[in-house]
């Protein structure tokens, strides 16, 4: 498609089939370009992809997963579509609090995913209209709150461990030491008079960067 922005996609899934078939559904669209696969967020992080492209991501994935998996690859600089089996409350949430910029699931059909992908492609987000009352029904009724002046990576950190991730997996997913963790932790508390851990991950369900914890 002359003219037209190629849109360059990475695709993060550890099942073969649902792989080499979202390969072939995105290889037939003009104007998209797989980057690369992988079955997991190490994988993918060991092809150095520059950022800029949009990244299907499944969320059970082996090693890094869930948030976590969310929270990596966005810090990777790329704009994830989740695509998972799993369309629960606290699946669609936890990815969106995340970071994510859309949410599929497995039913979603090739016609779909392609207009997921333009969507985020192009700055906006996207979650099919299966999911999208669950994104609505967790705003009503909701009163603003003060926002906690975090950073980015404060911010980071703190969904991580809502998501009940230990120092080692914060610094294994964000690629950083544990030490600075732990200086992005001691910040957050000084920030919000916070301390314990359970304190942190209720201040992310306030703050709307983790999603309230749903039984499992």
């Amino acid at each position: 498609m002359t003219g037209v922005p190629t849109i360059e996609v990475s695709v993060v899934e550890d099942h073969p089939l649902y792989r080499a078939a979202l390969v072939r559904a995105l290889g037939d669209a003009p104007d998209v370009q797989v980057r690369v696969t992988a079955k997991s967020v190490e994988e993918f992080a060991a092809y150095r992809q520059p950022g800029g492209g949009v990244a299907i991501l499944d969320l059970r994935l082996p090693g890094v997963r869930d948030a976590a998996a969310v929270v990596a690859v966005t810090g990777m600089g790329h704009r994830v579509l989740v695509v998972s089996a799993h369309g629960d409350q606290s699946d669609v949430l936890g990815a969106i609090a995340a970071g994510a910029r859309g949410y599929l699931t497995k039913d979603a059909d090739a016609d779909e995913i392609l207009r997921a992908v333009r969507e985020i492609a192009a700055g906006n987000t996207y979650v099919s209209p299966t999911l999208a009352s669950i994104l609505l029904d967790s705003s009503r009724g909701r009163q603003p709150l003060y926002r906690v002046p975090l950073s980015d990576r404060e911010r980071q950190v703190l969904s991580l461990l809502a998501a009940g991730e230990r120092d080692q997996d914060i610094a294994e997913a964000l690629a950083i030491s544990v030490r600075t963790v732990r200086s992005h932790l001691d910040r957050i508390r000084e920030k919000t008079g916070r301390r314990r851990r359970p304190e942190l991950t209720r201040l992310a369900i306030e703050e709307g960067i983790a999603a309230p914890a749903q039984g499992r």
